[in-house]
């Protein structure tokens, strides 16, 4: 079972950088993945995108996808709570 946590955001933030409240999700999940701090299967999970459009985004801002074997084994549990394998 997950947990939400939400975090309060002012909204002169949203209206200075023009971004939704997705996008703005979506530019922590690539932070944090960058700094190695979310999986790429978990980053890509908060972003909501696919696997190749989360690929491209990366690609697009020259981010590396480091994707080792321990991500990998966490993936394959996230997958299979979640009853796709």
């Amino acid at each position: 079972m997950s947990t939400v946590i939400t975090i309060e955001i002012p909204r002169e933030v949203a209206h200075i950088t023009r971004m939704t409240p997705q996008e703005l999700k979506q530019e922590l999940a690539i932070a944090l993945f960058e700094k190695g701090k979310l999986s790429f299967g978990k980053a890509r999970e908060m972003t909501g995108l696919a696997v190749g459009a989360f690929q491209q985004l990366l690609g697009s801002r020259g981010i590396a996808v480091h994707y080792d074997l321990p991500e990998y084994h966490e993936d394959l549990a996230t997958l299979k709570a979640l009853g796709r394998l």
